[in-house]
């Protein structure tokens, strides 16, 4: 199916996290692909793609008239940094059409070395208000991949206030947490999923007194009913998730999702039900539209569903030697691919089918309802009970690589395809505009037209004309047209435009269009800084975060060189009205709050001018949307938190270059990436949290079958607390984070400040002095866990 190329259609982004899966994707009709490579993507499990692939898929796609976007979507570590530069050379050099970041040092290195990079922010930015969206276009970004919290009334605010192009994810599975701020899967095992490699603990079962339930486990994400809305709502790119899914998976909803964009307005209704039995085929989770209707979201979590993709099946009846026993409730065949999910929070198993059983004769397929044995791989060992999943067809799976690579090589051409588009803006001008890879040119050309009698000019006669450019470099590869007026153009004028036109192409074709990569790459990797030992100890101050203004105290006896406190309005009319609070000023810093949505922003205004104008100074931020509220305030000391992802030396130049003061290292980090980092001298005074209770994910989503301040324990004992706070929810670990025991070694590496964040129950006197007091005199406080800072972050 040939994507459509008429400019009104929003951009139908499809994944591929193999190249049976971007075969899929391009089939189908997606006018853009977009693949992780072997290191930086969020979907490390996904088979992925090496920098030998890049310049043969894009030459590929766009022989087709289809886009290649490269996720460079994780965080790096310092010492990973000259890889980064090696891969950014190599997207440049290939031709990509844009890559998508989440790690302000790939945007960074990007502006800096690789102009030719088109530059997309990734969802695990968060971008989720107006004020990150602008935040995004004055930093060069392209496109903005917007949060999946956001509603429709949202959405079209954002599109109405901002000039940046619009992301949103359509289609796939949904996190539980505002992408880019889960720490759950590092907390419980090192396994980052801004790392890309998530163990996914939310769709594991929890239980909350005697009840139990997939309480964090989201359905799918099913947009096939608003596309229109979407379109009016101004989103120009509707993205597919799924990299880590089948090439069937992919090409199914790919198949779905064009079938209903391409459809007129009267049989849109007959292309959404044929669409939704498509999707029924692709072995997705129960789908639900998320946020997007607005109002409270429905269907979004069933805590009653094990939350494992694929269709269900039913429950092992019996194991035997070597086989299972199911009543299947879905056909089965030889080469269909299950999943083996225990009701437990373990992992399942899934393989390919190889043998079925009818009675006792061997049989290749198997109808729904009937008791059928299948034949175990020898190192699954399931139990009576499990649930069963078909995750793919055997149909579909027997495809050949070496097939599609020789489709790669034939489709190399020695003429480069064009995508032309044309128009009149008036009866005297022709425009021809021509889309070629990554580049966009336009040329308009005088003309003498008639009132047409009979044949109007029409797209199809200048199409005709245009594609006879034999003996130039370039193929007609597609085409669109505006309206044309009911005129007609001279042939022998049409044809002297197409020769000058190619001839022109020829010319700027030729005409260096980007930098030289190679020399660019040695220059990014020489502007790396280099590694300078740390001599001696800073005398780090203690920066305490409280949840209000009371403990003062912990200023004025010199406990604390500064307190944190949240910027609510409760917390700003106490300090205002406190003259202990207004002499310590110069020591309080305002910790805004995560998630902002456009709603609130001109109380998230008024709040900050407010402490501005009694002479607070010191902010603590979170989100690239922040930075617009002090563009006006000189004056303002900006801190970038923990979730502004600072791993390594690039990130705080960035950071640094965008008008912050300080920076605190990110939370999940590791003693040795810690280590490498304040080796090199960024002119960026770094802080590093050493105690907090780890907010192990945020949500929007609404808590079905808990209640705030419930206690969960996982079936491995892992004890875990809700709170609700408005329309968040805050997931926290029992264990707090403590480095206190570990300080020593902490000194040493050279950090400005050191962040203690003190709960509710934290700050009364007892407690809270305890948890100073041990941080004072470096002892371990028990019950408490290191994080990543001893085990490592993968």
């Amino acid at each position: 199916m040939k994507p459509s190329t008429t400019r009104n259609r929003p951009e139908l982004l499809a994944p591929a996290g193999s190249l049976e899966s971007l075969f899929a994707a391009s089939d189908n009709g997606a006018n853009a692909v977009y693949i992780g490579l072997q290191s930086f993507s969020a979907r490390a499990k996904a088979q992925n793609f090496n920098l030998e692939d890049l310049s043969q898929l894009t030459r590929y796609l766009h022989g087709k008239g289809q886009k290649l976007y490269v996720a460079l979507n994780t965080l790096v570590k310092e010492k990973e940094l000259p890889e980064l530069i090696d891969i950014l050379a190599a997207t440049e050099e290939a031709g990509v059409d844009a890559i998508i970041l989440q790690d302000l040092a790939v945007w960074r290195l990007a502006r800096e070395y690789f102009p030719g990079l088109e530059l997309h922010a990734s969802t695990q930015l968060t971008i989720h208000n107006t004020a990150g969206c602008r935040q995004l276009a004055d930093m060069g970004f392209k496109r903005a991949v917007l949060a999946r919290e956001l509603n429709l009334e949202q959405i079209a605010h954002i599109h109405a206030h901002t000039d940046i192009e619009l992301e949103h994810f359509v289609h796939g599975a949904h996190c539980f947490s505002f992408s880019g701020q889960c720490f759950f899967s590092s907390f419980l095992g090192g396994q980052s999923g801004n790392r890309g490699r998530c163990t996914q603990p939310c769709r594991r079962r929890y239980r909350s007194g005697n009840r139990q339930g997939y309480y964090f486990s989201p359905n799918d994400l099913s947009a096939i009913e608003l596309l229109p809305e979407l379109t009016a709502a101004g989103v120009r790119c509707l993205k597919i998730e799924g990299r880590m899914k089948s090439a069937e998976y992919v090409g199914k909803v790919v198949e779905a999702y064009r079938t209903v964009l391409d459809a007129a307005d009267a049989e849109r209704p007959a292309a959404v039900a044929n669409a939704k039995e498509l999707l029924k085929q692709s072995f997705g989770r129960q789908p639900t539209s998320g946020f997007l209707p607005g109002g409270p979201p429905q269907n979004l979590v069933a805590p009653h569903t094990l939350g494992a993709t694929g269709r269900y099946l039913g429950q092992i009846e019996q194991v035997q030697k070597g086989f299972i026993l199911l009543k299947p409730r879905a056909e089965l065949e030889i080469a269909d691919r299950i999943r083996i999910q225990p009701a437990t929070d373990q992992p399942g198993t899934a393989f390919s089918i190889r043998r079925l059983e009818l009675g006792h004769k061997r049989v290749l397929q198997v109808p729904a309802d009937q008791s059928v044995k299948v034949a175990l791989p020898p190192d699954v060992r399931p139990t009576v009970g499990d649930a069963v999943f078909k995750v793919a067809s055997g149909k579909k799976r027997n495809v050949d690589i070496a097939v599609l690579r020789k489709r790669l090589r034939a489709a190399e051409d020695p003429q480069q395809p064009v995508k032309l588009h044309f128009s009149m803006p008036d009866n005297g001008h022709f425009t021809v505009d021509v889309i070629s890879g990554r580049d966009t040119l336009s040329r308009t050309f005088e003309v003498e037209s008639f009132p047409a009698e009979r044949q109007p000019l029409s797209g199809e006669t200048v199409a005709k004309v245009f594609a006879q450019c034999g003996g130039t470099p370039f193929r007609l590869d597609s085409w669109g047209a505006d309206p044309l007026p009911p005129v007609v153009i001279p042939p022998s004028r049409l044809k002297a435009i197409r020769r000058e036109f190619f001839q022109w192409l020829e010319g700027e074709a030729s005409r260096p269009s980007k930098p030289d990569s190679p020399e660019q790459r040695r220059l990014a990797l020489n502007s790396l800084l280099p590694e300078t030992k740390f001599q001696g100890e800073n005398q780090a101050q203690l920066i305490v975060a409280c949840p209000n203004t009371k403990p003062l105290q912990l200023l004025q006896n010199h406990q604390a060189g500064r307190l944190l406190i949240p910027l609510r309005q409760t917390n700003v009319d106490s300090a205002l009205k406190s003259q202990r609070a207004l002499k310590l000023a110069a020591r309080i810093c305002w910790d805004l709050p995560v998630i902002a949505f456009d709603q609130d922003w001109v109380e998230l205004e008024t709040m900050v001018e407010q402490v501005v104008a009694a002479g607070f100074t010191r902010f603590r931020l979170h989100n690239l949307g922040h930075l617009p509220l002090f563009k006006a305030t000189p004056q303002a000391k900006l801190t970038a938190s923990y979730r502004l992802f600072i791993l390594n030396s690039q990130a705080a130049l960035a950071w640094k270059g965008l008008g912050f003061t300080e920076g605190t290292c990110y939370l999940e980090d590791d003693r040795d990436n810690l280590a490498d980092l304040l080796q090199r001298n960024t002119g960026l005074p770094l802080h590093v949290t050493i105690y907090t209770q780890v907010p192990l994910l945020i949500s929007r989503m609404p808590l079905v079958g808990l209640r705030s301040g419930d206690q969960l324990t996982s079936d491995r004992d892992e004890r875990l607390r809700v709170e609700q706070q408005g329309e968040l929810m805050t997931l926290t670990a029992e264990r707090r984070f403590s480095l206190s025991g570990h300080l020593d070694e902490v000194a040493k590496l050279g950090f400005s400040g050191w962040v203690a964040e003190l709960g509710p129950v934290e700050t009364s006197d007892r407690q809270g002095r305890q948890i100073i007091n041990a941080i004072q005199q470096d002892q371990t406080l028990p019950g408490t866990s290191q994080f990543n800072f001893m085990l490592g972050l993968a």
